[in-house]
């Protein structure tokens, strides 16, 4: 068996025991703790460790006007969430908003890409991570107009009750959830 010329251990125990220490399991030692019992933790601390939910989010475009504070307001929420956010300001936000299905009767100030779906509006970063989990069969999630409290909407302790839309290619909707 051939052994790294900077290793007592062979190959195969120094892999090991390499991933051990990533896994941060390297600090009980080898000399009071067994292979086997040491693979046994590693086993479990890899089984257990789970990636960070905002590692797994898609890039997300944004299009806005240029002079929109609260579309602004909305992209550092998002951005609080975990998505890494392109913003691409235009003055042609109709022209946006028509190529990627959004119906008339749900647009608001700001569209974003996320996957395959638009996001239309000042919809909440978690309903958005919930959108991507579950994948439904749909074009997209809508908050129609500008509801005082929503996420870029804030006001002190105005809260306005709004729902957020989810719809399909065929301009059908249903609600998604109510905030």
């Amino acid at each position: 068996m051939s052994q790294h010329a900077d290793s007592p251990l062979p190959p195969s125990r120094r892999a090991f025991f390499l991933a051990a220490a990533q896994l941060g399991v390297a600090s009980f030692g080898v000399a009071s703790f067994g292979v086997a019992s040491l693979a046994t933790v590693v086993t479990a601390k890899a089984l257990t460790a789970q990636p960070s939910p905002k590692a797994s989010l898609p890039p997300m475009t944004v299009y806005k006007d240029p002079n929109c504070g609260c579309c602004t307001e909305w992209v550092s929420h998002v951005r609080k969430a975990g998505f890494v956010v392109t913003v691409r300001d235009t003055a042609d936000m109709s022209t946006v908003k028509a190529s990627f299905g959004v119906p008339a009767a749900l647009e608001s100030c700001h569209t974003a890409r996320v996957g395959s779906y638009a996001i239309e509006g000042h919809v909440p970063a978690d309903l958005i991570q919930r959108l991507l989990r579950e994948q439904p069969v749909a074009r997209g999630l809508a908050v129609p107009g500008m509801p005082m409290g929503s996420p870029g909407m804030e006001q002190g302790a105005q809260k306005d009750a709004y729902d957020v839309v989810l719809f399909d290619k065929a301009g059908k909707t249903r609600i998604f959830a109510s905030r």
